[in-house]
């Protein structure tokens, strides 16, 4: 969309927000998130000093309020979130519950008056929770079936839970998902599809020309290297063809007897309990999990749908697949029954609608602002490793690796942007968040300093300092030349574009000259 290169040089060299304007030093502990309020005019701040503050954003941004997590057995917060009419504010944190077992907990808080209207249990804390719309958030909670397995159930929650009638419910199941190998759900997002097609936003400039004409895409899985492959996982996406009741239960009968059989005949090597207990529970999902929606891609049909996004895994507990599941218009109010709609016995769990294979450890994932596009940090695993033990994942890569995939086609779209760092293994590996705004993405890293790209040429344009980790990014929904970063040293730096700077320096009067006062007040 640039008119000139004259102009686009402007726009990469003064428009780009790296410029530290301000510290905010309230906090005394690590801080960990960020995230503003879609008019702009506030922002939120968590920390492991167990406090959530809101901040007014003006020329000199300032503390609003402060809200202390401790006296509801919080450990800290982590992660909040504004509504979409910013009347209420989600709060995500660790909450410490008997016998030192931490789980997570998620606070509703009212934007008028600052009072928390209600708290929701949330287990695993790094399901994080969120929003689907104005009044109903989703958490998660686990179920433990092994050792290694487990069942995700995804909860829809009314955010007045001490306000409604008693007639009224305030929860409803989402989805309930099947885990192997020790993967649970974290991180879940949820992608509003009616956003898609600004035509400002859009990567593909050939699509720019003609914004809605290109069909879709078929979906496949990103992980597949061989057009066969590709041409199975189309098929998975096709309407089924209506079973026999009953019948997968036979399968899954016959072939977990054959298993045994092959075990005892000495056909198959001995598994250990670990396998054998995955080996179980893949056959038992067959027979009990509800097929995947059709049609997940996009059309004028359900341009109005919603996908809740979050990263999962298959091959050990580090999360490594992005899982894609398809709200139904239906399933967004928890009205109707607590347990969701009635299920056959073959339909005890739900399926993914689609998994994206990022082969590395996840640390990061953010959308677009027009939610087509999901920006995934991640560190890689070595090429053709075989993860034998799910509890011993693969070593990862120091170079973070920014993924760009397009949700209309499901597919990636960008080569990896890469220029961030980060230290710790596997086992001590942490959420690195990032941001997205119409020209810039942007991401904390371990090596001390905030990262900025053009979305357009791939290229890192700025790094910004820190004296030690730097966890979140926000950019103003508002005003991409206003980016805020949240570190471990306990600050928050507020920066801004050179245009910006020079305009505000431009617009202070002038001191008048000590001297030329004293002379004028002695004439008088």
């Amino acid at each position: 969309a640039a008119v000139s290169w004259y102009d686009e040089f402007q726009r990469l060299y003064d428009t780009i927000p790296c410029v530290e304007v301000q510290a905010l030093k309230e906090h005394n502990d690590q801080v960990l998130h960020l995230s503003f309020s879609h008019s702009g005019c506030l922002f939120a701040s968590c920390s492991k000093d167990c406090t959530v503050k809101i901040w007014s954003n003006e020329l000199d941004i300032s503390l609003q309020h402060s809200s202390n997590m401790r006296p509801y057995n919080w450990s800290y917060t982590q992660f909040s979130q504004f509504n979409s009419d910013d009347s209420l504010l989600l709060v995500s944190g660790v909450f410490v519950g008997p016998h030192n077992s931490s789980s997570g907990e998620i606070a509703v808080i009212s934007m008028e008056n600052f009072t928390l209207l209600s708290r929701v249990r949330n287990k695993p804390y790094d399901v994080f929770g969120c929003w689907l719309n104005e009044t109903n958030l989703i958490s998660g909670n686990l179920h433990r079936i092994g050792r290694v397995t487990s069942c995700s159930v995804l909860w829809l929650n009314n955010a007045f839970q001490g306000i409604e009638s008693e007639n009224v419910n305030v929860v409803k199941r989402l989805f309930k998902i099947q885990n192997l190998n020790a993967s649970t759900i974290r991180t879940v997002m949820v992608a509003d599809c009616s956003r898609y097609d600004c035509p400002d936003l859009l990567l593909d400039y050939e699509e720019q020309l003609a914004a809605s004409s290109a069909c879709p895409c078929p979906v496949f899985d990103l992980g597949s290297d061989s057009e066969e492959e590709e041409a199975k996982a189309k098929q998975t996406l096709e309407p089924a063809v209506p079973e026999v009741p009953g019948a997968r239960d036979v399968v899954a009968e016959a072939g977990l007897q054959q298993l045994f059989d092959d075990i005892l005949e000495g056909v198959r090597p001995t598994l250990t309990e670990t396998e054998l207990e995955t080996k179980v529970a893949e056959l038992f999902v067959r027979s009990r999990t509800k097929p995947p929606e059709p049609n997940l891609l996009p059309t004028d049909s359900n341009s109005k749908a919603k996908y809740l996004i979050f990263t999962t895994g298959c091959l050990t507990y580090s999360p490594h697949q992005i899982g894609i599941k398809r709200i139904l218009p239906h399933q967004m109010t928890t009205a109707g029954p607590v347990l969701g709609e009635e299920r056959r016995s073959d339909e005890f769990f739900d399926s993914l609608d689609h998994v994206i294979d990022i082969h590395g450890h996840i640390i990061g994932m953010g959308l677009s602002p027009d939610h087509r596009y999901l920006y995934v940090n991640s560190r890689a695993w070595p090429r053709d490793c075989i993860i034998s033990d799910p509890m011993q994942p693969p070593p990862i890569a120091e170079e973070i690796d920014l993924h760009v995939f397009d949700l209309k086609t499901m597919k990636e779209v960008k080569r990896a942007l890469r220029a961030h760092r980060a230290y710790t293994p596997n086992e001590e590996c942490f959420f690195i968040f990032l941001d997205v705004s119409r020209d810039f993405v942007a991401s904390g890293a371990e090596d001390r300093h905030g990262y900025i790209w053009d979305r357009h040429y791939n290229i890192c344009l700025a790094k910004l300092q820190h004296d030690n980790v730097v966890n979140s990014v926000a950019f103003s929904p508002v005003e991409q030349e206003l980016l805020l970063t949240a570190s471990d040293d306990s600050t928050i730096k507020v920066w801004r574009s050179p245009r910006f700077v020079r305009g505000q320096q431009a617009r202070k009067p002038r001191p008048r000259k000590l001297l030329f006062s004293w002379l004028m007040n002695q004439k008088s």
